[in-house]
């Protein structure tokens, strides 16, 4: 039983990034200041531009459609794993997906890591890092399925829910 709970504590942890470790504090969330909203709305734009010019997207939706865009983008190479910000921008729009999907909201989580834009969970202190989600597993050379993504998320949240709880 404890390699079972060690097994989706792990899951949890890798899917979520540093919202599944402990840590020694707890984070701070806030709500999103007018240039965490823009600088949100810039990473969209430059996807967005991108979608428009390759695929002929005339927007994205924030829905489950926007997969299909995120998942040429990635196939196709489109951005390197030196390009980090682009590869960011895409977790933008993945954490846009989510968001659509599950009780989630952006907001700003300070940490001992800093302050970055996360998606929380409700009013719990779990943050799923949408915004380098896509990125860190790129820089890792790993294939990237936001399809699998997606469905691990909604594996993984109940328990999240549940130890949080």
């Amino acid at each position: 039983m404890k390699s079972l709970l060690s097994t989706v504590q792990n899951r949890v942890s890798s899917l979520f990034g540093r919202a599944g470790r402990e840590s020694a504090r707890p984070p701070i969330f806030s709500e999103l200041s007018p240039e965490d909203i823009t600088r949100l709305d810039g990473q969209r734009a430059v996807i967005a531009a991108e979608a428009k010019q390759r695929y002929g997207v005339a927007s994205l939706t924030r829905s489950e459609k926007d997969l299909e865009v995120l998942q040429s983008l990635l196939e196709g190479g489109v951005f390197n794993k030196s390009q980090t910000y682009q590869l960011q921008c895409l977790g933008v729009v993945f954490g846009d997906v989510l968001a659509s999907l599950f009780p989630l909201k952006w907001v700003i989580v300070t940490d001992e890591y800093g302050s970055d834009p996360t998606l929380q969970l409700g009013n719990t202190s779990i943050n799923i890092n949408a915004l380098t989600m896509i990125s860190k597993r790129v820089e890792r050379d790993e294939q990237v399925n936001v399809f699998d993504l997606l469905q691990k998320t909604r594996e993984a949240l109940p328990e999240a829910e549940r130890r949080s709880g």
